[in-house]
């Protein structure tokens, strides 16, 4: 029977120095580790670096998280979109450096013109994947993208706003499932049964359905029970990273006992 590999990303410690991460990186003792390239983990060339000796040290496999501060792929500004898509490369290229098995990105967001241009973010939303789809390409990167919560105001939420993108920009970007974001729209098993095909990456972590709050799991109101459930009946086999900022050790255990 396909079992899921468990994961761990570090946005727990996000807020920590990069050199603090990479020292908690060894003794986590995880083998899928996501690097988060943003704010104090903003990743360079000496950092890859050093991830690249430590995961050979350790036999560590990274996947790494898009940059998302006052990041917007569908922003209607044309030089702030440019130097946004400058960013996004840059990230690209240090995921394969690290030889990362995915790149994770959000969807783009409304903005406070978007009232005056109907439909103009969706359109920038779709160019804008298609562009980093074939910059991933070039470096050899595999892409997906995250379904994003309510209420925030992305372009991209809920289950038929990705069947349009998956349509109409027909690439082979992957979906990169984040449990915690569906729960808040109510569609976690709508969107596994919908994407059963697409899924290519997990996050997990659990909230009381209204914020993203990244609580460990089991201490909010996701149905851990249901959701493993269905990842054996789709047959899941790949990575399941866990995303909590707090309870992190406690969360690993219980997704390894909830899916295997």
């Amino acid at each position: 029977m396909a079992q899921p590999k468990i994961g761990l990303s570090m946005l727990y410690c996000l807020g920590e120095p990069f050199n603090r991460m990479v020292q908690q990186l060894a003794k986590m003792k995880m083998v899928n580790i996501e690097l988060v390239d943003e704010g104090l983990h903003e990743l360079n060339k000496q950092r890859v670096f050093s991830l690249n000796d430590l995961g050979n040290s350790y036999d560590l496999k990274y996947s790494v998280h898009a940059p998302f501060a006052d990041i917007n792929i569908a922003s209607p500004s044309k030089p702030m979109l440019r130097v946004i898509l400058r960013r996004l490369q840059k990230s690209i290229a240090h995921a394969s450096a690290l030889n990362a098995h995915v790149w994770v990105f959000h969807p783009g967001t409304k903005t406070g013109i978007s009232m005056f241009y109907p439909d103009m973010e969706w359109l920038q939303n779709c160019r804008s994947a298609r562009l980093l789809f074939k910059i991933a390409e070039d470096y050899g990167v595999k892409i997906a993208i995250e379904n994003m919560p309510e209420p925030y105001p992305f372009v991209m939420r809920s289950v038929e706003e990705f069947k349009k993108f998956f349509e109409e920009v027909n690439e082979p970007i992957g979906f990169a499932l984040d449990v915690g974001h569906a729960n808040l729209n109510g569609q976690t098993e709508y969107f596994l049964r919908t994407f059963t095909n697409k899924i290519t990456h997990v996050h997990v972590s659990d909230n009381v359905g209204r914020n993203d709050l990244h609580l460990g799991i089991g201490y909010g109101n996701v149905d851990w029970q249901r959701f493993a459930k269905n990842m054996k009946e789709i047959s899941y086999d790949q990575i399941v990273i866990v995303e909590s900022v707090e309870h992190v050790k406690e969360s690993l255990q219980k997704l390894k006992q909830l899916l295997t």
